[in-house]
């Protein structure tokens, strides 16, 4: 199999280095890539937002098979365009990626398929916006209704700071707070059958102790040990597979990855929101355990062909990333720095440790920063204190001018897993 995957961030070197591990896949190709990425895959250059321009290259890879990796080439159709040129395609349509591209669709279609969701009002006016600012009361919770990187989400006990991101967003989203710990469950389907992954844990605040502001993700691990046995199964029932069902009722087939953010809240889970691709940076731990080989799973989700697939299998192993983020990420993060260590994460600690590049570039002979979130140093071990430490051993030997990272990155779950244990 011919692999193209469309993408430049650490969620696409994690996808390509799954697939490079991966016998069936003869050839592997990654547009537009990064300078990790550049080590297990061909790059090669695309306009990810231009349908046309990925099925050109797809066509000149003689590419079995597209991997779409972020949510906006998603939004813009791009998959609709692969298929469309008769090739397969793992990630949903237009139409159905709208279940991340609009929080207002995404509330729409879990009402008509009874998913348990937060109260929320959609607001276009200021009148509107302070109604429903009232009603709710703080904490506040305030999403700008369409794609914002992650960013676009404001939790705040802070009235006048809700209302002013309301204000900045035009249509927004504004609904109750949930309580209770947060999970991140991945699900691939083809649009009928629905093949739950194992659930992780993300961590959106830029500081230690879920301080500061909401990031695209510092971290993430696998699995959770205070996650009940039985929850995996309950989210297939009463999330995935109905809201699938919804979609495919609306003639907006969703074949892909559908990702669920939940909060197991006092009164039950509840869906804090969908994503219509793997997350970052949960793929990273996701992937680093799963056993059976990645491109089969896709092939069938793009092919229709889930309901024949063999049960996943996955490694016993925990798995912790920790990202690794440019000076003054999230607001205007610096670039340009010259990163160093890499060579030495990967003699002396893989592979155990290895780093999964999100925002870098070559300069000559360095690798330099390119973004915000620049790094995710991702290890395995027998159990989660294992996997910490290695992660953060690996951490400590990269350098980057006045980088950030939290260092409580699975911290509680590894301590509680030890007391309980």
């Amino acid at each position: 199999m011919k692999v193209l995957v469309i993408g430049n961030g650490a969620r696409e070197h994690a996808l390509c280095r799954s697939l490079s591990l991966d016998p069936a896949v003869e050839a592997l190709y990654c547009a537009p890539g990064n300078a990790g990425i550049a080590e297990v895959a061909e790059v090669r250059p695309v306009d990810a937002l231009d349908g046309a321009d990925v099925v050109r290259l797809a066509r000149e890879t003689e590419a079995d098979l597209v991997v779409v990796g972020p949510e906006a080439p998603l939004v813009a159709g791009v998959a609709d365009a692969v298929r469309e040129a008769g090739i397969a395609c793992f990630g949903p349509g237009r139409e159905a990626a709208r279940l991340e591209g609009s929080k207002a669709f995404a509330k729409d279609v879990m009402a008509a398929a009874q998913v348990p969701t937060a109260r929320a009002y959609v607001c276009t006016t200021p009148a509107e916006i302070d109604a429903a600012l009232d009603a709710f009361g703080a904490p506040y919770v305030v999403k700008d209704d369409g794609l914002a990187a992650g960013k676009g989400v404001v939790v705040t006990d802070d009235r006048a700071k809700a209302r002013e991101h309301a204000l900045a967003c035009g249509r927004v989203v504004i609904e109750e707070f949930l309580d209770g710990p947060e999970v991140s469950l991945f699900a691939v389907t083809d649009g009928t059958t629905v093949v739950p992954l194992q659930p992780a844990q993300d961590f959106k605040r830029a500081l230690d102790g879920d301080e500061g502001p909401n990031t695209g993700g510092m971290g993430a691990y696998s699995p959770l040990p205070w996650a009940g046995t039985g929850l995996v199964d309950e989210v297939l029932r009463t999330v995935l597979q109905p809201t699938v069902d919804e979609l495919r009722r609306r003639g907006a087939l969703f074949s892909g990855l559908l990702y669920a953010g939940l909060a197991l809240t006092s009164r039950g889970v509840r869906v804090i929101e969908f994503n219509a691709r793997f997350g970052d940076p949960e793929t990273q731990v996701v992937l680093a355990r799963l056993r059976t080989p990645l491109s089969g799973l896709l092939a069938a989700s793009a092919r229709g062909e889930l309901a024949t697939l063999e049960p996943l299998r996955w490694s016993e192993d925990a798995a912790v990333t920790v990202v690794v983020a440019s000076a003054n990420y999230p607001a205007a993060p610096r670039t340009g720095d010259v990163i160093t260590g890499l060579d030495e994460v990967a003699a002396k600690d893989a592979p155990d440790a290895y780093v999964l590049h999100a925002g870098t570039r070559r300069e000559g002979e360095d690798v330099v920063s390119a973004g915000g979130r620049v790094l995710s140093v991702t290890a395995t071990g027998s159990d989660l204190t294992v996997a910490r430490e290695r992660a953060y051993a690996a951490v400590a030997r990269i350098g980057l001018k006045d980088a950030q990272h939290r260092t409580d990155i699975a911290e509680r779950a590894a301590r509680d897993a030890v007391s309980t244990g």
